[in-house]
């Protein structure tokens, strides 16, 4: 079923797109009309994610240009490969920028296998240790790895002793509601992106049934587009279609929605303002 619905106009709205990649080459022609296009929209804050090196400092350099715009640091599973020997001291030291609110995106990719595992794991686990030492949230990314993936993050967060407000989310959740419990139990928040409204999608149940406190939306731009703008480059804008869509699907008050979702951000990154 497509629960995708249209925003009303007149509705202030002050959401936080919480993933995305506005350092990437689909924005280079009209980056600033994206994220002006985005303040209009009411989506006040993106968090624009590092997959690499170079990618983490692009996302630092958008962050300090603009005042919306807020920056992550890592290495995609499926970038994994690039990582050199001293990265990980280089991006400690990028990570100490104020703008830098999460060591991520990290976590692992099974789908393609783009890198191989046996490279993947260990990177992982580096920089989970990174996000320890720096006292930083991680926003991981686990694409049929979800078994290798919770053994990991069991382990990792019991030699935490803790499990902090801030201990991380899980983007672009896509699983069932078991595997949601079990991330949520070891203190996660889970993030939804557009693609929860199109007809093939399955993710209602897990979306009707999991705490509101642990939503996070997001757009994983440019990929992912809601599903009235399939086949177009997905933008932050588009973020109140998401916002509805869940909306819809909880049966919730939209403006409930949007509230908790941010009040959620603003919890796990406590580094935006």
């Amino acid at each position: 079923m497509d629960y995708s619905r249209i925003w009303p106009n007149n509705m202030s709205l002050n959401i936080i797109d919480t993933h995305a990649h506005l350092d990437m080459p689909q924005f280079d022609s009209d980056r600033e009309a994206v994220i002006k296009r985005a303040v209009a929209a009411g989506v006040s804050r993106i968090i624009t994610n590092g997959i690499d090196l170079e990618s983490s400092r692009e996302a630092i350099k958008l962050a300090e240009r603009y005042s919306s715009v807020y920056a992550t640091v890592g290495f995609h599973p499926q970038d994994a490969g690039k990582m050199q020997p001293g990265d990980i001291d280089k991006l400690a030291g990028l990570a100490k920028n104020t703008r830098v609110v999460a060591i991520g995106e990290i976590g692992l990719d099974y789908y393609r296998e783009k890198t191989p595992r046996n490279v993947q794991l260990p990177v992982l686990k580096q920089l989970l240790g990174l996000s320890v030492d720096l006292n930083l949230p991680v926003v991981i990314h686990a694409r049929h790895a979800d078994r290798d993936m919770m053994e990991i993050l069991k382990e990792w967060v019991l030699s935490r002793n803790t499990i902090p407000e801030n201990i991380g989310v899980v983007h672009c959740f896509s699983g069932d509601i078991v595997t949601a419990k079990r991330y949520l139990d070891l203190g996660f928040y889970l993030g939804f992106d557009a693609y929860i409204g199109y007809p093939s999608s399955r993710i209602a149940d897990v979306i009707k049934n999991i705490q509101i406190d642990r939503l996070l939306i997001e757009t994983d731009c440019p990929f992912l587009p809601p599903q009235s703008h399939r086949g177009k480059r997905n933008e932050p804008s588009y973020l109140p279609l998401t916002l509805g869509t869940m909306a819809s699907i909880r049966g919730e008050l939209p403006e409930r929605l949007a509230q908790q979702t941010s009040e959620n951000a603003l919890r796990l990154f406590p580094r935006i303002n």
